[in-house]
């Protein structure tokens, strides 16, 4: 197998990144003890915690290079965040360990990782990861009604209908517009068509979750 890519089922996806490739290199030579102190580091810095001090006595005390550590961090921050952002449902415990088994990682250091991922962390390393990651303001309410224009300076769109929207986002703002009746059935008709093709989608066996 090419050391650059995996299996189609890995929560890695098709290639595995450079970080976590590096890591299962520099790996050598280094001591459970260390390894789980590097782990916990991590897993504080994905909680949102500040760990430079910590890390800081790590290399000071440790005969490992520094460049390899940061290597080790590197790689271990990719294979938590990228785990924790795959459901549990979509992600089996045994394949996610098969996963770091093929990238040649030691058995006890796999143990450590499927400890976190599948632990009674997990819960607050979901939330870290997701209030982090950037993302749009969502949709909290919408509001719109049917405008008839009675007069205006174009005699053939006198008494033509539009929708006027306003949207208002989880950040606050407002967001209205106009949209011409065409316009309009347009959007409904594309709606609706993404909605059966979400729901063909969903009978075909090979998307479905299996237990």
């Amino acid at each position: 197998m090419s050391a650059s890519s995996m299996k189609d089922s890995s929560f890695l996806g098709g290639r595995i990144p450079p970080e976590i490739e590096s890591m299962s290199k520099n790996l050598k030579d280094v001591d459970q003890e260390l390894f789980r102190k590097l782990l916990k580091v991590v897993v504080s810095a994905l909680e949102g915690k500040d760990c430079r001090e910590v890390m800081k006595s790590i290399a000071e005390s440790s005969v490992i290079p520094q460049e390899r550590l940061s290597h080790i961090i590197a790689g271990m921050h990719r294979v938590l965040s990228d785990a924790i952002r795959v459901p549990t449902a979509l992600l089996k415990q045994e394949a996610f360990k098969e996963d770091l088994r093929e990238l040649r990682i030691p058995e006890d250091f796999v143990t450590d990782f499927s400890s976190v991922v599948f632990g009674n962390r997990r819960a607050a390393l979901e939330a870290a990861t997701s209030q982090n990651d950037p993302h749009l303001p969502t949709l909290e309410e919408f509001k719109w009604r049917v405008d008839v224009s009675i007069s205006t300076s174009s005699l053939a769109k006198a008494l033509q209908p539009s929708v006027l929207m306003q949207l208002k986002l989880s950040d606050g703002s407002f967001q209205r517009f106009e949209v011409p009746v065409s316009k309009f059935q347009e959007l409904r008709y594309n709606v609706a068509l993404i909605l059966k093709e979400m729901n063909d989608l969903e009978k075909r066996s090979i998307l479905k979750i299996q237990d």
